[in-house]
Parts: C-alpha cells; sequence; structure tokens
C-alpha cells in the first residue's frame, strides 16, 4: 500500500516541480518559449493521452506486471532527463515519463482497490492515496523552488532514488495478477483509435492557448480527434474483446464522478495559475515562496484524508463531493476581492484553507465513487477512465483560464492590468465548480451513503466470463 502510494506521490511531485524550473531551463539550453510549454506540455500529452490504455493493459496484462514496468522506465527517464543538453531530448524524456505515469497511476489504483475490500477498509485505503497523490503535488512546488536554485537538473535526479527503493520494495510485496483471457485475442484497432484520438485531443488542447481556439490547426485538431473517438466508439461496440466496455459507461454513479472530476480539477488548475500570477507578478513573490503559498490547502489534505474515510462512509460520497465543490466555488469567489494591496493573508489565504478542506471532502470520495461496485478485472479501466477525465478536464481548464486572461490583456501590463484580467478569467472556475456542483446535486438527495454498482453487458462476453 504504501509503496505504490509512493509512486503516485512522484507522479503527482513530478507534475509539479518542473513548473518552477522552466525559466531556468529555458536559460541553460536555450529554448525558444513556444518550445518550453512542451516540457511541460509534453508530460501532459503522454499522462492524459494514454491514461486509458494504461488503465486497461493493467487489468489484460497484470497489474503488479505493468506498475514494475512503468516504474521502470519512469526512473530511465527521470535519470536521461536530468543529463541532456539538447531542448528537443529533454521534451521527449517528459513525454517518456508521462506515458509512463499514464501506466503506473491505473495500475497502482486498481492495485489498492483489488487489494482491499469494498467498504470502510478501502475507504481508508484511499485516503491515504490521496493523501500522497496532494501531497507529492505540493512538495513538488517547494522542492523544485529549492533544487532550482542549485541546478535544475536536480528537479529530474530527485525522483530517481526514491522510485527506484519504492520499485525494490514494490518488487517483493505486491501481489501476483494473472487474468486469465480465454484465448481471446486483444483490441488491436480500438488501442489505436482510442490512443491516436486521446493523444491528438490532449495535444490540441495544450497549443490551443498559444496557437488561437479558432486557429485552422486548433480546429482541426479537435475535429481530428473527435473522428478518432466516434471511430474508437464504433469498433467497441462491435469487439468481442473492447478495450472499452461501453456497458461500464452506464453506471450513472461513474458518469458522475467522471464527469464530475473534469470540472472539478479543470476550475482548480485554472484558479492556480491565476494565484501564481498574483503570488509572483503583483506581489513580487519568489518561485519557493509561491510554493509555500499553497502548501496551507495540502495540510489540510495531509493530515485530514487518512480520517476522512468513515466521514465518506456516514454521509456519503456524492454528498462529500458535493460539499467539496462548494467549498471551492466559495474558494474562487473570495479571490475575487483581490487588489495590489490586498496582500497574502486577506486575498489568498482564505481561498487556500477552502481549498484544502474541498479537496480533502472531494479527492478520495471521487476514487471511491468512480471504483465501487466494479469488478476486479475491470479495476484499471475504471481508474484509467477517471484519471483521464481528471487530466483532459485540468486540461481544458488551464488552456480557457490562460485564453481568458490573455483575452483581457491580463497578461500584457503592469499588475493594475493583470488584475483587471482576473475577474474574467476567474468566472471560468467559478462556473466550472458550479456546474460541477450541478452535476452531482441529484446524488445528494437520492441515499444515505454508498454508491451505485456498475452494471454489466448482457449477455455477458467471453472475457468477462473468463474474469
Amino acid at each position: 500500500m504504501l509503496t505504490v502510494s509512493v509512486i503516485v506521490g512522484l507522479d503527482a511531485l513530478d507534475v509539479s516541480m518542473v513548473g518552477v524550473a522552466l525559466p531556468a531551463i529555458r536559460a541553460d539550453l536555450g529554448m525558444s518559449t513556444s518550445a518550453l510549454q512542451w516540457v511541460a506540455g509534453g508530460y501532459a500529452l503522454g499522462f492524459g493521452g494514454l491514461l486509458l490504455l494504461g488503465g486497461r493493459t493493467a487489468d489484460l496484462l497484470g497489474r503488479r506486471r505493468v506498475f514494475l514496468a512503468a516504474v521502470t522506465v519512469f526512473i530511465i527517464a527521470s535519470f536521461l532527463g536530468g543529463i541532456v543538453d539538447d531542448g528537443a531530448l529533454l521534451i521527449a524524456t517528459r513525454f517518456i515519463k508521462g506515458v509512463a505515469a499514464a501506466f503506473t497511476l491505473p495500475a497502482a489504483l486498481s492495485i489498492i482497490t483489488t487489494t482491499f475490500q469494498e467498504g470502510p477498509a478501502r475507504w481508508r485505503a484511499l485516503g491515504i492515496y490521496a493523501v500522497f497523490a496532494a501531497s507529492g503535488f505540493a512538495a513538488g512546488l517547494v522542492f523544485s523552488g529549492l533544487l532550482t536554485q542549485a541546478g535544475w537538473r536536480w528537479t529530474f535526479f530527485l525522483p530517481v532514488p526514491i522510485a527506484l527503493v519504492a520499485l525494490l520494495v514494490s518488487a517483493r510485496v505486491v501481489p501476483g495478477h494473472r487474468p486469465e483471457r480465454g484465448g481471446i485475442g486483444y483490441d488491436l484497432p480500438g488501442a489505436i483509435t482510442g490512443a491516436a484520438g486521446s493523444l491528438l485531443l490532449v495535444f490540441t488542447i495544450v497549443q490551443a492557448p498559444e496557437a488561437g481556439f479558432g486557429a485552422p490547426r486548433t480546429v482541426l485538431g479537435f475535429a481530428g480527434a473527435v473522428a478518432l473517438l466516434v471511430a474508437f466508439v464504433l469498433i467497441e461496440r462491435r469487439s468481442r474483446s473492447p478495450l472499452l466496455r461501453l456497458g461500464i459507461l452506464r453506471s450513472r454513479s461513474l458518469a458522475t464522478a467522471n464527469l464530475g472530476i473534469a470540472l472539478f480539477f479543470g476550475a482548480y488548475l485554472g484558479f492556480q495559475f491565476v494565484v501564481m500570477l498574483y503570488l509572483q507578478s503583483v506581489l513580487g513573490w519568489s518561485p519557493l515562496q509561491t510554493a509555500l503559498g499553497f502548501l496551507p490547502s495540502a495540510v489540510f489534505v495531509a493530515f485530514g484524508s487518512p480520517k476522512i474515510g468513515p466521514l465518506i462512509f456516514k454521509v456519503g460520497t456524492e454528498r462529500m463531493i458535493f460539499g467539496g465543490l462548494l467549498a471551492h466555488v466559495l474558494a474562487y469567489a473570495l479571490f475575487l476581492r483581490v487588489d495590489e494591496h490586498s496582500g497574502y493573508w486577506a486575498a489568498v489565504f482564505p481561498s487556500m484553507v477552502l481549498l484544502g478542506i474541498g479537496f480533502l471532502m472531494a479527492f478520495a470520495s471521487f476514487n471511491i465513487q468512480a471504483t465501487a461496485g466494479v469488478a476486479d478485472h475491470e479495476q484499471g479501466l475504471a481508474g484509467g477512465l477517471l484519471n483521464t477525465s481528471l487530466q483532459v478536464g485540468g486540461a481544458i481548464g488551464l488552456a480557457v483560464v490562460a485564453a481568458v486572461l490573455t483575452a483581457s490583456g491580463g497578461t500584457g501590463g503592469g499588475a493594475a492590468s493583470l488584475i483587471d484580467g482576473f475577474v474574467p478569467a476567474i468566472s471560468i472556475p467559478i462556473g466550472l465548480a458550479g456546474l460541477g456542483v450541478l452535476v452531482v446535486l441529484p446524488g445528494t438527495f437520492r441515499r444515505r451513503g454508498g454508491v451505485a454498482a456498475v452494471p454489466a453487458d448482457p449477455p455477458a462476453t467471453e472475457l468477462d466470463e473468463a474474469a
């Protein structure tokens, strides 16, 4: 449990840690601004684009096998990223690390959900999982600020020894899993169209703020992604061994969790982008000070998540998600009061507290709801779906907020013009989180506690019978 969660924490740490080091990377490697965005965007592309494939691969090839292989690739790519002297090679290593994380994360989640029986024990385990995910993200901001002062390469080297120890321990303690497939082949056409569609969608979202949402290449990118994903769905409907069993999407609780977490994380990343601009460009904070400014929210999650399971069991996942989203709506709305003279404690700290409360209530609940009632042989698929929704939602939220802030003139002037652009930009996270509240609202009145089971496809496929 702990070794698997450590790797999840390293994945989260790697997402946040590189952001603070980007200026140093640009100065050392002579990268252009457009190329520099792909140091972060390359990771997001591999991660968000292949999560669904990674989750299903864990189900079909074995959770332990996929987890250990992906962690090994992550270690090698981290080390190579620290020694390269070329911007293109650095982007390549970031993409490979994202691909590795796309296979690691759903495999780790399915290891946890199949090791612990559904109920309070699993919910407590998922609470600990949430601690490492949130703490890793916050720690990445802090460590990056510290390590960048010694050299940006240390931000790539840091995960290597930790991941290596976790890999050796996991090889000894993580239980094996070898599903019987009964002679059914793999869904290669579905894998190709699904992966290509997801990759193209994430790529288009990441480059849209720079190219423009109305630019021909952006429009063509979205059109191509939709075409590939439609082809993927058509293939899955006819496949005897689908990569994505479409019947799993008929579960209202699973669909609500996926849509809810996309809105939840999209709103958060957009808000985080605005707050970082405020702290560094308006208040003049250093990268390390900015990272420490986000710590209050992480503290709530780190200390509260291990104990949140009994409350989820008593209240129910959808009520907890509802409360978490409502806390975030209030956090974003409070930031609308900001001006040049507000300062951190008056303008930012109350929002950080509410963000921590919201994450504490909602994050573990999303994971519980998305995996409850799912058969063991589809736990990787459920985890891959949830994390795909999280990554795509986060990418969309960040891209839209960046585009709105740029269009309102909030990135091209001084502090006053930047703050003027905050109001339309912050309206996006408020709207996304508010929409999330409406999505989960019907379930808050439906029942007390628990979540619905995931329906099976009638009649059962040969794969279901084999599993």
